[in-house]
């Protein structure tokens, strides 16, 4: 297991600082990830490119169902954050409460705030104050045909 991975606010603030202190590049994510797919795997390897740690703000199990909907998630937090720590590319997951990351993505101020490219620039979450203190947001592209709900479609579907 790499539980390690799995890091607090206060101790991803720590590492934060670590890194700046050290001139490396902090890239930030966020989402469900409630089934974990290809889309999802390449898309972080996408990001863990851009710079020398990736880290993944993952919404909490309230935060899923107030934003997905009864039934949501699929997985529990738990078992969603140790999936994302298992990866090789990501560095450090945090689980976040609410349905947005943006006082995390404040206080953590990455130098790199990416999405997928099922979102435009305007509705990245945290934004204008990665910008305003000197960092990037990036769209990343998006993996066709590989998603959550598609995945749940074709499933409802089979099994219907």
């Amino acid at each position: 297991m790499h539980s390690e991975k799995l890091l607090s606010r206060s101790a991803l603030l720590d590492l934060r600082a670590r890194c700046r202190r050290d001139g490396r590049v902090v890239i930030f994510t966020n989402g469900c990830f409630d089934l974990l797919h290809r889309g999802h795997v390449e898309y972080l390897q996408e990001a863990r490119a851009l710079g020398d740690l990736l880290v993944v703000g993952l919404n909490d199990d309230d935060g899923v169902r107030r934003l997905k909907g009864p039934g949501r998630p699929l997985v529990p937090q738990r078992d969603r954050a140790a999936l994302l720590c298992a990866l090789e590319d990501v560095n450090a997951v945090t689980l976040f409460p609410g349905t947005s990351v943006e006082p995390l993505v404040a206080d953590l101020l990455p130098d790199v705030l990416v999405k997928g490219g099922d979102y435009s620039l305007d509705e990245v979450v945290g934004r204008r104050v990665v910008e305003a203190a000197g960092g990037q947001v990036l769209i990343l592209r998006h993996v066709s045909g590989r998603s959550t709900e598609g995945l749940i479609g074709r499933s409802s579907a089979a099994s219907g």
